[in-house]
């Protein structure tokens, strides 16, 4: 036998392989003998005896005296020893992972759709210590649904988070409870917890949510938008409408807003607290313009301007309110087809140096041009079928067409003189649309509203595409600069071209069919970032694939109409552009 000096040096700070600062003692074998239990205090010392010749040496540590408690760390190694000289022994220490937490602040992972995303892992011990320094061991991830297994290396696991990636291709999300770990070094079975902002709820299970649409969209959601306002301008009252709002958010992990801490508010169409009218068709429509701006820009504060009637010069003044209430954008989710003397309906919505969102219609290509998208001063939006896809992007869109009279509108304006930033010859007047976002219901929005109406939901129409184009906007935080609808059309690259489908037959063709470059059903595309709307801020995160959604028919569009005010000719009041 020959002595063995056995130490195990634990600083802090920084710290080796896995060995963590809450080590209270060791136990140590050789040759798989009785143990020997010392205790640690800043290092473990022990002097030992041990055969001649090769031996290997075992030490487990935990973090409770007389190697009790959790065992925090491991190792082994072969040593040779020699009579009668100093006989030093080192381990290095490949740790017990107890738990891993999973994080990503990057896309969904999501139902049936391959997908690789970036995630950082952080890893603690059995008693619950974050571990610092580094591991080198693969961590293979165990899917319990019908597609089988995933591995994710883990390179480096430390404080530090270093990133990588997970691949994943189940018919389910990550949950936590259907995905277990294992640590191919020690052979423990972790516990795993996945925080990922994008995973899919059980509900509602339909619809896409905020992640999809920032991410189909490129936009820098998490870190712009503070300070910038976005209004809503609708018809009626919403009695629930900051309730509802309030379970929109934080079902999806939104930042809240509410009266109380000034992010939101809700006034009548002259800046007062006496609502008009409650209705369930516009509580509706309230509640997916308000969930749509908060989806794109969280960090906004949001004003809810309620019109008296849905008559024109009730919501045009409505939109005059929004704008003294100092709004960086006006999403406006209503049009009429175009009439005589509509020019004059055009001064409420000229603010320059606001952006002013107006959805394009749902009534198709046959509807005809809708007002007020057809005024030069708002940004007229259009409406896609977004759905996911196997290219770079992780997306593709098309025009929305449900069926005949039930797709995005678009059309050559029969009054309103052509802005000089539109150069399209066919249409000689003002064109719809200019820009576009997601507004078929069969690839729609999740939607919470309680006013006659079940909770989460459904909605698709351009009614969707307007207030996110209108947050997005807002995102760009340079609406000060804006002149109307111009914007985009100097900045045609930052846009997703839509080239495919049409919502009618027509001539010239790009009034009604998509096509490289410009057209009217979705005009030079949809968002990629911001640049696009005023800001060369792009997005934070790489993009991906979104959900995979279930066919919903759409619902007819409720039309409403207020009574005509004195001297109209004819009732020219607004229909809601969003289709349940």
């Amino acid at each position: 036998m020959a002595s063995v000096q056995f130490t195990i040096v634990i600083p802090t700070g920084i710290t080796p392989k896995y060995i963590s600062i809450s080590t209270k003692s060791a136990s140590i074998t050789v040759n798989g003998g009785a143990p020997t239990v010392v205790s640690c205090t800043g290092s473990c010392s022990a002097t030992l005896q041990a055969p001649i010749g090769n031996d290997t040496f075992a030490a487990q540590l935990y973090d409770a005296p007389g190697a009790t408690g959790n065992i925090l760390s491991q190792g082994s190694t072969t040593a040779a020893i020699a009579q009668g000289v100093a006989n030093t022994v080192s381990i290095t220490f490949a740790g017990i992972v107890k738990s891993l937490t999973i994080t990503s602040a990057g896309p969904a992972i999501l139902r049936g759709v391959p997908a690789t995303m970036p995630v950082t892992v952080a890893a603690k011990d059995a008693g619950g210590n974050t571990i610092n320094g580094t591991y080198d061991q693969p961590v293979t991830l165990v899917n319990a649904d019908t597609s089988g297994a995933t591995t994710l290396n883990v390179s480096s696991v430390s404080s530090s988070a270093t990133a990588v990636s997970v691949t994943y291709n189940g018919d389910n999300s990550f949950s936590g409870t259907t995905i277990t770990a294992s640590d191919a070094s020690s052979g423990n079975s972790p516990t795993l917890s996945i925080a990922n902002s994008c995973v899919r709820l059980t509900t509602p299970s339909r619809g896409f949510y905020p992640c999809d649409l920032q991410y189909a969209y490129n936009l820098p959601t998490r870190t712009r938008g503070t300070g910038q306002t976005v209004a809503i301008v609708d018809a009626f009252d919403d009695p629930n409408a900051e309730a509802d709002l309030a379970v929109y958010r934080t079902t999806f992990g939104l930042p809240a807003c509410t009266t109380a801490n000034g992010c939101f508010r809700k006034v009548n169409q002259t800046g007062g607290t006496v609502y008009p009218a409650p209705n369930a068709g516009w509580a509706g429509e309230i509640s997916l313009d308000l969930d749509m701006a908060s989806a794109i820009c969280p960090n906004c504060n949001i004003v809810l301007v309620e019109a008296t009637t849905a008559g024109f010069p009730d919501l045009g003044l409505a939109v005059n309110r929004a704008a003294l209430m100092g709004a960086n954008a006006i999403s406006n989710s209503y049009g009429n087809t175009e009439f005589p003397g509509e020019t004059g309906v055009d001064t409420f919505y000229n603010h320059p140096g606001i952006a002013i969102t107006v959805s394009s219609g749902d009534g198709d290509f046959v509807a005809g041009t809708q007002y007020p998208a057809s005024s030069p001063f708002v940004t007229a939006v259009g409406g896609t079928r977004l759905s996911v896809a196997a290219n770079s992007r992780g997306w593709s869109e098309s025009v929305w067409n449900t069926k005949a009279g039930e797709g995005a509108g678009s059309g050559c304006s029969a009054f309103e003189p052509k802005p000089t930033w539109q150069t399209d010859g066919g249409c000689t007047f003002r064109m719809v649309a200019d820009v576009s976002a997601v507004a078929d219901p069969a690839t729609g929005v999740a939607v919470y509203d309680t006013y006659a109406a079940p909770g989460w939901q459904v909605y698709g129409g351009t009614s969707v595409s307007a207030p996110l184009v209108g947050a997005a906007y807002a995102l760009a935080a340079n609406t000060a600069n804006l002149v109307y609808g111009s914007y985009p059309y100097g900045h045609t690259s930052a846009l997703n071209d839509v080239t495919a489908g049409n919502n009618g037959t027509c001539t010239p063709l790009y009034l009604c069919t998509a096509g490289p470059g410009y057209d009217g059903p979705t005009g030079l595309g949809t968002p990629s970032g911001t640049t696009a709307l005023g800001s060369a801020v792009g997005a934070t995160a790489a993009l991906a694939a979104g959900a995979q959604l279930e066919s919903l028919e759409a619902a007819p569009a409720e039309r409403l109409c207020s009574v005509p005010a004195p001297g109209e000719a004819a009732c020219y009041a607004l229909k809601r552009t969003d289709v349940p």
